[in-house]
């Protein structure tokens, strides 16, 4: 079970090199994506972390290569939660929580995001409840985290550069200690 920094050193360590279904790169390298970009776009401690750790659910169990193929929605996000909160606050947990969902909210609200994503993400928005409702839309983003979500899926989708060079996981996760839980 994860509980400190250095076991998630040790996940990302031993799952990280795991190929990122239907992308070309791997868990740790979209991990690093996500973070960089957030960075990048001058995000705080906390969204910057849940930027790099809103797929810690993909590595906390092993479902196979592409689940998707399989009709399994993997719930990712919710499997993270209780290692999430064991070492961060809401500012952290909800977008992680609210990642997917923000998916399907920018699908009902953006023109074009839905074309642009890829098929296995198409594949996994239907099983996972597809395209809101405009009602169901309006409902999602009044919720706590709703927002930060919505961003961090932006950074999420833009993850997939094969080759990409960013800083590494020791700086990213320096990055999450500062906003971590007091011990």
């Amino acid at each position: 079970m994860v509980v400190t920094f250095t076991d998630l050193e040790r996940l990302f360590a031993e799952r990280g090199a795991e190929q990122y279904t239907g992308e070309p790169v791997t868990q740790l390298e979209h991990a690093l994506q996500s973070a960089m970009l957030a960075e990048n776009d001058g995000a705080s401690d906390e969204l910057v972390t849940a930027a790099l750790l809103h797929d810690l659910g993909h590595l906390l169990h092993n479902l196979g290569a592409t689940p998707t193929l399989q009709g399994v929605d993997d719930v990712h996000q919710y499997r993270a939660l209780p290692v999430l909160r064991r070492l961060f606050g809401s500012a952290v947990v909800d977008p992680v929580k609210l990642h997917v969902d923000a998916k399907r909210y920018l699908c009902a609200t953006r023109e074009g995001y839905f074309d642009a994503l890829s098929e296995d993400s198409r594949r996994s928005l239907a099983l996972q409840g597809g395209v809101y409702s405009p009602g169901q839309a309006e409902n999602f983003i009044r919720q706590p985290g709703a927002a930060a979500s919505v961003r961090l899926r932006v950074w999420d989708d833009l993850a997939k550069v094969g080759g990409l060079a960013t800083p590494p996981l020791a700086h990213f996760l320096e990055r999450a200690q500062r906003c971590a839980l007091p011990a």
